[in-house]
C-alpha cells in the first residue's frame, strides 16, 4: 500500500474485512493473526469515533456508521482507480460502465444515436442512458454524465459547453394567414402559443431580448406538453405560435412547413452541456464521451452554419 494515504489505506482495510465476513477470515487474507485485525479496527474506530462492525467470535456484522462509511470508501476508492489509470496511462481505451442522463426529446433524438456511435467506437464501454424530464440534482450519485441546458452556476461539477442552442419563434404559414403575424412581444398575449413544460423553468412565461431590452411575457393557449416533438407537430398542424431550439425546427424552416417570427429578438442562452462531478474528470470513459459528444456537435454546427 505504499504511495496511498493512511485514510485510503484505511478504507481498503476496511473493506477487505467486510468482504471476509469474519476478523479470522481477513487475519488469514492479509497473512496476520486475528488479534492484530481486532487492533488495527479498534484504532481506526477509536480514530472515527464511531463503531463500525457489531463483532462476535464467528461473524461481523455492519453498523449504521459502518454502512455509510463502507459505501464512501468504496465510491472513493474507485474514483482513486480512475486517476491512477488515467495517470499511469495503464489503459488507452475506455472501458467500464457510462451512466448518462439527457432530457426527452433532445435526448431521443441528439444522445440516444451519439451513445450509439460512441459504444461502436469504444465496445469496452457499457452505457446506461436515462432519459427525464428534469436533471437530475447536481449531488445525485447515479450518473456519470448529464446533458443539460444552460451552465449549471455550482462549482461542484465541471461543465463542457457542447452546442450554442438558439430558440426560435415560429409557426405554420396556415396559423400567421388565420390569424396574422405578431411583430413584438405584447402581441403575443393576443396568440395561441404552444407551451413546454420543461424542468422548474417557469411555465408560460417567454422572455425575449431585443439589443439591451428584455420583455416577459405570460402567453396563452389550448395546448401544452412536455414533450418538444409532440410541440412541434402541434405546431405544423397550425394549432399556434412555438418556441423551439433551432435543430428543433430547422428542416421545417428550410421546407416552409414553419416560418420564424419577430426574427429581431432573442432569447436567454440555453446553451447544451455536458456536466460531470470533478471527481469523474480523470474517468478515461467519461472524458472519452463528453470529447466525443463535443466533436458530433462541432461537426454538426459546421454542417448547418
Amino acid at each position: 500500500m505504499s504511495g496511498q494515504s493512511t485514510a485510503s489505506a484505511e478504507m481498503q482495510f476496511f473493506s477487505l474485512v467486510v468482504r471476509s465476513g469474519s476478523l479470522a477470515a481477513a487475519a488469514r487474507e492479509l497473512g496476520v493473526t486475528a488479534p492484530v485485525v481486532s487492533r488495527r479496527l479498534g484504532q481506526l474506530e477509536a480514530r472515527l469515533g464511531v463503531t463500525l462492525l457489531n463483532r462476535t467470535t464467528r461473524r461481523i456484522g455492519l453498523t449504521t456508521e459502518g454502512e455509510l462509511y463502507l459505501t464512501s470508501a468504496r465510491r472513493i476508492l474507485a474514483d482513486i482507480d480512475d486517476v491512477e489509470r488515467e495517470l499511469t496511462r495503464s489503459t488507452t481505451k475506455p472501458t467500464g460502465l457510462l451512466r448518462i442522463n439527457a432530457t426527452l426529446g433532445f435526448g431521443r433524438n441528439q444522445i440516444a444515436p451519439l451513445v450509439s456511435r460512441f459504444c461502436k467506437a469504444h465496445p469496452q464501454v457499457q452505457a446506461q442512458l436515462q432519459l427525464s424530464v428534469n436533471a437530475p440534482p447536481l449531488t445525485d450519485d447515479s450518473f456519470d454524465v448529464c446533458i443539460r441546458f444552460g451552465e449549471p452556476p455550482d462549482a461542484r461539477v465541471v461543465a463542457r459547453l457542447l452546442a450554442p442552442n438558439r430558440r426560435l419563434l415560429c409557426a405554420s404559414p396556415s396559423y400567421l394567414a388565420r390569424r396574422g403575424t405578431p411583430k413584438s412581444p405584447r402581441e403575443l398575449a393576443t396568440h395561441d402559443c404552444i407551451s413546454i413544460r420543461h424542468g422548474e423553468d417557469a411555465y408560460g412565461v417567454w422572455r425575449l431580448r431585443s439589443g439591451r431590452r428584455e420583455e416577459i411575457v405570460k402567453v396563452h393557449g389550448a395546448m401544452s406538453t412536455n414533450d418538444g416533438d409532440i410541440a412541434v407537430n402541434w405546431a405544423l398542424d397550425g394549432h399556434g405560435i412555438l418556441l423551439r431550439a433551432d435543430w428543433d425546427v430547422a428542416k421545417h424552416l428550410r421546407s416552409g412547413r414553419l416560418r420564424q417570427v419577430m426574427e429581431n429578438y432573442e432569447t436567454p442562452p440555453a446553451d447544451v452541456y455536458a456536466v460531470y462531478p470533478h471527481r469523474h474528470q480523470f474517468a478515461g470513459r467519461v472524458r472519452a464521451f463528453v470529447e466525443f459528444a463535443a466533436a458530433a456537435f462541432a461537426r454538426s454546427t459546421r454542417a448547418s452554419a
